[in-house]
């Protein structure tokens, strides 16, 4: 992503109500939330704010993303839900990374992280995606795993075998996802699990509003 890209747009969906004290003024803070989430290390985010004359330490950027909470908006009515799960690791540790995507927008309805993958977790998934959106009549496009069509069947929710096609656009966010992972081990050091989904939830918050 050019930088350009990543320099513009509007960081109003950012809430900084977290901060107590503001050693940084609030428009450099969203900016350095936005570039960490638009693809920038840490690293390199805090180089982008040096030139705005801001001195911040990786651990400062990196608890701004943690302490703004983001989380995707809920309410949705989704015609179509592509669903899957692929293989991440955080840390060294190996995590299935569940995530329900709206191939109409490539908006992220919902995304998790599980240790493993059973009927069971992707039927506790399906249940926290209904708590957040209005999924009862959209149609779930999976792959053949069979945990998740038994899932969807228990659940009550309609399902489309779909290899390719619309099922693509999760595919989309896994690779996005996986190119970032490469980046865990730097920006959470010794992460514990909600760590990494609280910046799973703040990249899903990201990756929306570039798609509104």
């Amino acid at each position: 992503m050019a930088k350009t890209a990543r320099l513009s747009g509007c960081s109003d969906w950012i809430n900084l109500e977290f901060v107590e004290r503001q050693r940084t003024p609030p428009q450099l803070m969203k900016l350095g939330i936005r570039l960490h989430l638009a693809g920038l290390s840490l690293s390199n985010t805090v180089r982008e704010l040096e030139r705005f004359g801001v001195q911040r330490s990786r651990k400062a950027v990196h608890d701004w993303v943690q302490k703004a909470n983001l989380q995707p908006v809920d309410g949705a009515s989704p015609n179509h839900v592509a669903l899957d799960e692929t293989v991440i690791r955080v840390n060294d540790e190996q995590y299935w990374l569940y995530a329900a995507v709206d191939p109409d927008t490539n908006k992220i309805h919902h995304i998790r992280l599980f240790p493993t993958y059973t009927t069971a977790l992707t039927e506790i998934f399906l249940r926290e995606l209904r708590e957040k959106h209005d999924v009862s009549d959209a149609v779930f496009l999976v792959d053949g795993a069979k945990h998740l069509q038994t899932a969807l069947r228990r659940s009550g929710l309609r399902f489309r075998y779909e290899r390719h096609g619309n099922r693509n656009s999760v595919e989309r966010v896994f690779r996005e996802v996986k190119r970032r992972t490469s980046l865990f081990s730097n920006t959470f050091s010794n992460a514990q699990l909600p760590t990494a989904e609280s910046w799973l939830n703040a990249f899903a918050v990201w990756w929306n509003r570039c798609r509104s």
